[in-house]
C-alpha cells in the first residue's frame, strides 16, 4: 500500500492522489487520459517509486551533459530558430522551453532570467534528466514512450514534487523516422483546467514539425526534395510534410507528418510513385515557378495534395557523369574538407596530371582513385599493389595497356628500390598513361627519388580520417542501403555510440562493424547490443569482470548514474544492492 500525508498541492491533497494511483493499479478508470494511467502503472511497478517521495531533480555531471550535446549538437542546430521562433511567441507568459535528446537530457533552454533559480530547483533547465524512470510521470518521459504529443498536466504528473508543473512536449524524429528529440513547453504554474494548454499544444507540435522540415532540408542539398501540403497557402512557407528522394524516386528520408502516405509504415527505400500520381521526372513542374494551386499532386487512395519540390544544389564542379553529380559526388555527405578534396578532384579528372592520394589506411584513397578515373572518361584501368612488384611484373601487366589508360599503384610508400627505375623509366615511355598513386604516409615521408616523386605527384589530395569528418551519419546511413534490401536502421543509441567512436580503421573499420550489426540484428533495428566493442576500447565500467560495487564506487554511490551506466532501471540496481547486502560507505 502507497502511503501519504494530509498535504495540499495544486488543490489535490496528497491522500486524493495515492488514493487515485492505487485505484488505478485496481485496473480502475479515474477519468485520466490513458498515458498517463499507464505510466503510473510503470512507475510503481517497474521503476518501484513512491509518489510522496519528493526526490531533487536529476542533473547530469557536466561532463555528461558535454556529451549529450555534443551527440545532439546537428539537432539543437537545426531546433534553434524554431525555438527563438517560439519563444518569442509566449514571451511574457512564464513559459519556459526544453529540448531533451531521446534519452530525456535537455540539451537546450530558453527561459526568463527572472525565474532562474525556480526554474533550476523545479528541474527545468540545462542538464536536467526528465526520462520517466528517473522523473516518473511527466511530459517528455511520456513523449519517449508514447512517440506522440502529451500534455502532463499538475497532479497528472506521479510524484508530488511536480504537481505544481503543466508540461506539453512533442516528439522530433530523425529523417530516417527514429526518435532523436522532444521539445517540451512548461509551466511552473498554471490554470487548473488541462484545456488551458491547447494553445502549448498547438505551437509545440507545429514547432517540432518544423525543426523535423529543417533537419531534412540541412541533409538533402544533393538529392530531390518533395514538400506536401493540404493547402496551397502554406505549400511554400508552411508545409505539413515532406520527402526525400534519389534519382530513382525512392525515400531517403522523410518527416513524420510524411507516414500518413505509407499506411503500412514502411517509409525508406519506398518509390514516390507507389502512392503518389508522378514520378521523379514530373518534379520539376511541381517547382516555384509554376503558381502554388497548379502544383496539385494525385493520390493514389483518389485524393490530393500540393506540392513544392527542390531540386539537387549540388556543386558545379561535382555535376559530371549525370544527374547527381557523378561518381564523386558519391563519396561525400557534405563534410567540408571532404568537399574541398572532392572539388579539387573533380577539376582534375579530366587533365593528365598525375595524383598522389594521401590518407590513413582505410579512409577510401583506392575508391577516390576508382571515382576519378570514371570521371575522366579515360580508357582502361589497372591497378597494381607497390609491395612485392617487381620489375619484370610491371612491365608484363602494363605492356597491353591501351593509350589514355589509368594506373593505380597502391601503396606507394611499398615500392621496392628494385622496382624505381623501371617504373620512371616506363612514366617516361608511355605517353598517355596517367598515374594514380595512394600511400599512407604522408607525402614528405615518402623515400622516392626526386624525378619518380615528380613524376607520380604532380598533385596531391589528402584524405581526413574518419574521425575529423562531419558527415559520419550521412556514411551509416549510405552504407546501410547500400548493404541491405530491406528497411534497417540504426536505433538512436546505436547511432549516437557509432557518431562518437574514434575509428582507427576509419571507412574500413565501418564497413565492417556495420556488416557485424546487421548480421546479429534480429529485426530491421540495429541497437546497441549488435554492435561489436571498438577493437581500441579501453578498460570500461561495463566490461565483464567488473563487480556492482566497483560500479556504485565509479560513480560515487549515484544511483542514477549506476543506472546509466550499467544500461539498467534504478529500481534493479537497487535491488542488485540489496541483493547483495550493499550499501554505500558512512
Amino acid at each position: 500500500m502507497l502511503t501519504c500525508t494530509a498535504q495540499e498541492e495544486g488543490g489535490v491533497s496528497d491522500r486524493q492522489h495515492v488514493e487515485e494511483i492505487e485505484r488505478v493499479l485496481g485496473g480502475s478508470q479515474t477519468g485520466r487520459d490513458g498515458f498517463v494511467s499507464a505510466s503510473w502503472r510503470r512507475c510503481v511497478e517497474v521503476y518501484g517509486m513512491d509518489p510522496m517521495r519528493r526526490d531533487p531533480a536529476h542533473i547530469v555531471t557536466q561532463s555528461e551533459l558535454r556529451d549529450h550535446r555534443q551527440q545532439a549538437e546537428w539537432m539543437i542546430g537545426a531546433a534553434r530558430s524554431s525555438l527563438q521562433s517560439l519563444f518569442r511567441q509566449v514571451a511574457g507568459q512564464n513559459y519556459v522551453l526544453l529540448l531533451t535528446d531521446a534519452k530525456g537530457v535537455c540539451v537546450d533552454f530558453f527561459g526568463d532570467d527572472l525565474f532562474v533559480d525556480d526554474l533550476r530547483g523545479a528541474g527545468l533547465y540545462l542538464g536536467s534528466n526528465w526520462s520517466e524512470d528517473l522523473a516518473g510521470t511527466c511530459g517528455v518521459g511520456a513523449c519517449i514512450v508514447t512517440r506522440e504529443p502529451v500534455t502532463v498536466h499538475q497532479d497528472d504528473h506521479f510524484g508530488n514534487a511536480h504537481v505544481t508543473l503543466s508540461c506539453t512536449a512533442a516528439p522530433i524524429f530523425d529523417s530516417l523516422g527514429e526518435l532523436a528529440a522532444v521539445l517540451d513547453i512548461s509551466l511552473l504554474r498554471s490554470p487548473t483546467p488541462k484545456r488551458s494548454q491547447n494553445l502549448a499544444m498547438s505551437l509545440v507540435t507545429n514547432a517540432a514539425r518544423r525543426v523535423e522540415m529543417a533537419n531534412l532540408m540541412a541533409e538533402s542539398r544533393r538529392d530531390w526534395v518533395l514538400r506536401l501540403s493540404d493547402s496551397p497557402e502554406f505549400l511554400d512557407v508552411d508545409p505539413e510534410a515532406a520527402v526525400r528522394l534519389d534519382d530513382s524516386g525512392r525515400v531517403l528520408g522523410y518527416t513524420r507528418g510524411a507516414r500518413r502516405l505509407f499506411p503500412d509504415g514502411k517509409v525508406i527505400g519506398r518509390r514516390i510513385d507507389e502512392v503518389l500520381g508522378l514520378t521523379i521526372d514530373d518534379l520539376p513542374d511541381l517547382m516555384r515557378d509554376r503558381p502554388t494551386e497548379e502544383r496539385i499532386v494525385e493520390m493514389r487512395d483518389g485524393g490530393a495534395l500540393f506540392g513544392h519540390a527542390i531540386a539537387p544544389q549540388a556543386p558545379r564542379t561535382m555535376l559530371r557523369g549525370d544527374r547527381r553529380g557523378g561518381p564523386l559526388a558519391g563519396l561525400s555527405g557534405g563534410d567540408p574538407a571532404m568537399t574541398r578534396v572532392l572539388t579539387q578532384a573533380a577539376r582534375l579528372a579530366p587533365t593528365a596530371v598525375p595524383l598522389l592520394i594521401a590518407g590513413e589506411t582505410g579512409t577510401g584513397k583506392t575508391k577516390l582513385a576508382h571515382a576519378i578515373h570514371m570521371a575522366s572518361a579515360s580508357g582502361g584501368f589497372l591497378a597494381l599493389d607497390c609491395a612485392a612488384l617487381t620489375a619484370e611484373a610491371l612491365r608484363q601487366a602494363c605492356a597491353e595497356l591501351p593509350a589514355g589508360a589509368t594506373l593505380l599503384l597502391r601503396r606507394l610508400e611499398d615500392l621496392p628500390p628494385a622496382t624505381v627505375p623501371v617504373l620512371t623509366a616506363l612514366l617516361d615511355g608511355r605517353s598517355g598513361l596517367r598515374a594514380i598513386s595512394t600511400s599512407c604516409a604522408a607525402p614528405g615521408a615518402l623515400d622516392l627519388p626526386r624525378p619518380l616523386f615528380h613524376r607520380l605527384a604532380g598533385a596531391v589530395l589528402e584524405l581526413p580520417p574518419l574521425r575529423q569528418r562531419q558527415d559520419i551519419g550521412w556514411l551509416l546511413d549510405r552504407i546501410l542501403r547500400r548493404r541491405t534490401s530491406e528497411d534497417v536502421r540504426l536505433s538512436p543509441s546505436a547511432r549516437a555510440a557509432l557518431l562518437g567512436r574514434p575509428w582507427p580503421g576509419n571507412l574500413r573499420e565501418l564497413e565492417q562493424v556495420l556488416d557485424v550489426a546487421i548480421a546479429l540484428c534480429e529485426g530491421r533495428v540495429i541497437d546497441l547490443p549488435d554492435l561489436p566493442a571498438p577493437v581500441d576500447r579501453a578498460a570500461a565500467a561495463d566490461e565483464p569482470g567488473e563487480t556492482l560495487e566497483q560500479v556504485m564506487e565509479a560513480c560515487g554511490w549515484n544511483m542514477a548514474r549506476a543506472a546509466r551506466r550499467l544500461g539498467v532501471n534504478r529500481s534493479t540496481v537497487l535491488r542488485r544492492l540489496r541483493n547483495a547486502g550493499l550499501q554505500p560507505p558512512a
